[in-house]
């Protein structure tokens, strides 16, 4: 088996199987033809460390005190990312559908926070988990993923962002999607429970 450092991130999704192309509503309500389906990769801990090892260094100039991830994307590369960093690994969950602390995690004015996912589409769930980690008082000190698929939305966050790869996919609001038109079944295949009928 060959880690992330073997080969490009994009071969390894590939040859784990984690790119999808069909007709799927991301979890941002984006429809699009393509899919990164992480944990796929993520499945395969010596790969898992691997990225987060990789996520680490490149966060490592914030001096971050803990790692915080949306869940349910988020869950494993956060985890892996705390490890190589030496930091406490928490996350974020909805409840009544909003993101929020639970669990007994906690955060407080002395920790610098590094918001961490797996893919980037619109920002949503980045912006959501940064304002869940301000909400307790803690410096947010910059947000990370291992894709960057938002096409520049990403540069929008008020927060420094990195990622290991950036990818160009389109993806369109539900009333203007192609697929749509051409009546090609549709698949929910991201994590965040839908809201109304259009809604990474």
């Amino acid at each position: 088996m060959t880690t992330a450092d073997d080969r490009t991130l994009l071969d390894l999704f590939l040859a784990s199987g984690a790119w999808l192309e069909g007709h799927f509503r991301l979890s941002s309500g984006l429809h699009s033809g393509g899919y990164l389906q992480s944990a796929l990769v993520l499945q395969h801990p010596v790969h898992a460390a691997a990225i987060g090892e990789r996520l680490a260094a490149e966060v490592a100039k914030w001096d971050p005190t803990v790692v915080l991830s949306p869940a349910l994307g988020g869950l494993i590369v956060g985890h892996e990312v705390a490890r190589a960093a030496g930091t406490r690994a928490i996350f974020a969950e909805r409840q009544d559908g909003r993101l929020t602390l639970r669990r007994g995690f906690s955060l407080d004015p002395a920790d610098r926070v590094v918001v961490v996912e797996d893919v980037v589409t619109t920002g949503l769930s980045t912006m959501e988990t940064v304002a869940v980690a301000r909400a307790s008082g803690a410096a947010v000190v910059g947000a990370a993923a291992i894709v960057d698929r938002s096409a520049g939305a990403a540069a929008g966050l008020d927060v420094p962002f990195v990622a290991l790869m950036t990818l160009q996919v389109p993806s369109w609001e539900a009333a203007d999607c192609p697929l749509c038109a051409q009546g090609m079944p549709l698949v929910k295949p991201g994590s965040r429970p839908s809201t109304g009928a259009g809604a990474p």
